[in-house]
């Protein structure tokens, strides 16, 4: 590359697709993240255990968030009376009929209760979407890390979702674990 006369290393980057110890030049997800030290080694392993940390963090604030609506919605349909919801709820026989029209006709199994849901306000609707997002991205970013085969950076993947959980994970419903409607999926993609 001509750069005015002015010579520029590339990083080298090292790509391994075996299980690996390497550290210099190993560049993680981009060419511009890229191990030259052990000094770059060791703050590349603590941002990945701080990333793995905050996805666990996304999750719990995700499910958190779901609580927070949930609750706010449930209170406003309370207050808008039982007798307007039981007015508006179709015969049983129609909603069976529809679940399993729609079951056969698409091939996919519908969930139970999907049709009596409650709508979600736009704003509600947003910021969940945007708080998923940030889950999916960070969880793909992660399995990209860990797709290096270096042992170390795998390491700090597992450190860090494990460091997460500890620090968030400090309770459970014991009820909705027993009766498995937790949701409780682990460093999935998503």
């Amino acid at each position: 590359m001509d750069h005015g006369g002015h010579d520029m290393p590339m990083a080298k980057c090292k790509m391994n697709m075996l299980w690996n110890t390497d550290i210099i030049d190993t560049c993680i997800v981009f060419r511009s993240w890229h191990i030259s030290s052990n000094t770059t080694f060791l703050l590349s392993i603590l941002a990945i255990i701080g990333l793995g940390v905050l996805y666990e963090y996304l999750r719990v604030f995700q499910r958190q968030l779901d609580v927070r609506i949930a609750v706010t919605l449930s209170s406003s349909n309370a207050s808008n009376g039982k007798a307007r919801s039981r007015d508006r709820s179709p015969p049983t026989h129609s909603v069976h009929s529809a679940t399993h029209d729609a079951g056969l006709l698409s091939g996919r199994r519908l969930i139970k209760n999907s049709l009596t849901g409650v709508p979600v306000p736009f704003l509600f609707r947003a910021l969940r979407a945007v708080v998923y997002g940030s889950t999916v991205f960070l969880s793909f970013f992660l399995m990209l890390v860990f797709m290096t085969y270096n042992a170390y950076l795998i390491g700090a993947v597992v450190v860090g979702a494990a460091l997460g959980h500890y620090i968030f994970g400090a309770t459970i419903n014991p009820d909705a674990i027993l009766s498995d409607s937790a949701q409780g999926k682990g460093m999935a993609c998503h």
